[in-house]
Parts: C-alpha cells; structure tokens; sequence
C-alpha cells in the first residue's frame, strides 16, 4: 500500500492554513449592496486623522506640487481599486483578503510579503487613530471644563474601552450601518471644519497669509517627502478584498459603484479641505487643520464630535482586517475579546 504524500516542508504547512480560512470564508454568500461598500469604503478611507493634515502638506509642496500631487494620488488609488475589485474570482476562486489574492498571483512569498506591510501598516495606523480620536475627545472636554484634570492618556483608555465593546459585533457586514453614520460624521466633519476655516480665514489680513516655501533646501526638500507621505498615508486601509466579499452579486458590478461613490465622498471632503485650510492660512497652517481654527468654539467642539464619531467607526473594520486577530479568530468565537486587546494593549 502506497504511503500518502506529506508537505515537503513547513513552510508549506503555514500557508495551507490561510487558505482554508480564506476557503471558508469564500464559502459565505455576501448580503450587501453598492450602498454598503461604499459606507465601508469611505469610512475606512477618509478618517480626519488621514485628511486633516492634507492642508499641511499643501503648504509644504506649494500650490502647483500640492495641487498636482493631490489630484494625482486620487486618480491613482481609484484606478488602483478598480484593478483591485476586478480580480475578483479571477481563478475561479474567491480571495477575500489582500494576503490571499497575493498568494493567488505571486505565491507563497508574495502571501508573506504582503502580510508583513500590512502589519506594519495596521499597527502604525491604529496608533494614529487613537490620538486622533483621544485628542478630538480632550478638545470638547476643555471646552466644558478648562480646568480639567483629564489628560490626553485618558481620553485614549476612554476611546480604547469602547472600540473594545463595539468590536464585539462578528463581521464588516454587521458593521454596515455604523459605518452608514460614520460616513456622514466624515461629510458633517469635512463640511463643518471647511466652512469654520473659510470664516476663519476671512477674519485673517488677507496680506499677511503668506505661501511661500521657506528654510534651506534641505529643510524643503524633508517637508516635501513628509507631505507626500502625509498624501499617501490618507488614502490607505480601503480594505476592498474584504468588503468586496460582504457584497452580494454581482460582485464587480456592485464594487465598481461602491467605490466610485466613496470616491466622490472623498474628493469633496479631501480636495476640499485640503484647498480651503492652506487658502486660508498659507504657509502657517498647522499639522491638523483644527488646531489653526479659533472661532467660533462651538462649531470646533461639533468638528470634534463628528470626528470621534468617524474614527470609531473606522477603527473596526482595521481591527478585523489584521492578520492577528484573523489568527487568534480561528481559535473561536468567544476568543474576539482576546484579539481585541491585542490591538489594545
């Protein structure tokens, strides 16, 4: 009797585990329409810790770099997404992460690859948000209370408790009404904070707003790849794999939409604010556009709420997209509280 052929190596034994979660995974039918995919898109997408500093990095480029640069990281990232959306079910199977779909075309490195960045990537993301959100939180709590003994540090554990709890919920799709919310805290954020810094902006002598690119060459040159970096960094974490499986058939049909709807999401609050913060402060625009508004306080405090709002929502679908908590998921159910203070800790 002829033994059974076993793995050559180890390394085969690691990727055959993925592809069965992936096997199951492709297994479920999605439920969602256009709709939805573009409420996951635009939340994933456009949270104000990645466009609020836009305005910074026009002013670090000037208006023809700044200008171009934006226009074309737009363009890009939403050809690049329907390139993306396209190779669904190109094999005849469903790759319903970015790992897998590497693995499909590049093989077992290209998995590997693409699951370290991702990581990284993941990591240095989630970190961002959790200032962003904790900062937005400490600006409304002084607002009520200037004398307040509640630091930053606080307001992080605050936010962190509660991604903790709304991470209970089992996947994107059942996500899909909160991101509906967050989607328009995103248009109510980047339309609140466009029309404070327009009004802000006209209080201002118009003839000391200054846009010239100042320092030595060497300190323009560092401003300028920091701004190209701040441009990239807003367009990440879109996640379309894994969206794109919460989507019921067809499936390409349905995304294309998805995504050129989130697009249009974005470019009115991006191009936006980005244009508006650097017209109306010039070269002295701060990194985070709601720390050069002054008044009127209260529409600041509700730029914040919407902010907070937002990222709550975006924090969970990067949560769930990790290959960490992918990993400890396997394990079962009640194990989703463990990963979620993985992330946490």
């Amino acid at each position: 009797m002829s033994q059974p052929e076993l793995p050559n190596s180890t390394a085969e034994v690691e990727v055959e585990r993925p592809v069965v979660v992936e096997e199951e995974e492709a297994a479920k039918q999605g439920k969602g329409t256009w709709k939805h995919a573009a409420f996951h898109m635009a939340t994933t997408i456009a949270t104000p810790a990645a466009y609020a500093p836009l305005p910074f990095a026009l002013a670090s480029l000037g208006w023809p770099l700044g200008v171009s640069s934006l226009v074309a990281a737009t363009l890009a990232t939403w050809y690049s997404s329907f390139l993306i959306a396209s190779l669904w079910n190109w094999d005849g199977k469903k790759h319903v992460t970015y790992r897998h779909l590497a693995q499909s075309i590049f093989g077992f490195w290209g998995y590997w690859s693409v699951a370290f960045f991702q990581q990284v990537a993941s990591v240095g993301n989630n970190i961002a948000i959790h200032i962003a959100a904790g900062s937005s939180l400490k600006a409304v709590y002084k607002y009520y209370d200037k004398d307040g003994g509640l630091t930053l540090q606080h307001f992080i554990i605050f936010f962190g408790a509660f991604e903790l709890l709304l991470s209970q919920l089992p996947d994107i799709h059942s996500l899909r009404w909160v991101n509906a919310l967050c989607t328009f805290s995103t248009i109510g954020f980047a339309g609140t904070t466009i029309g404070v810094t327009i009004y802000n902006g006209k209080k201002i002598d118009r003839k000391s707003v200054s846009y010239r690119l100042d320092g030595s060459s060497s300190s323009k040159a560092f401003r300028a790849f920091n701004a190209l970096g701040a441009i990239a960094f807003s367009f990440g974490d879109a996640m379309l794999p894994e969206i794109q499986n919460t989507v019921r058939e067809p499936a390409k049909k349905n995304m294309y939409k998805g995504v050129s709807a989130a697009y249009a999401v974005i470019v009115l609050s991006y191009w936006q604010l980005a244009f508006t913060g650097y017209w109306a402060f010039g070269s002295q625009v701060q990194p985070y556009i709601l720390s050069s508004l002054t008044v009127p306080q209260w529409t600041i405090v509700m730029a914040n709420l919407f902010a907070v709002i937002q990222i709550s929502g975006c924090f969970q679908p990067c949560l769930s997209s990790g290959i960490l908590c992918q990993s400890v998921e396997q394990l079962g159910s009640h194990h989703w509280i463990l990963c979620s203070l993985l992330w946490h800790i």
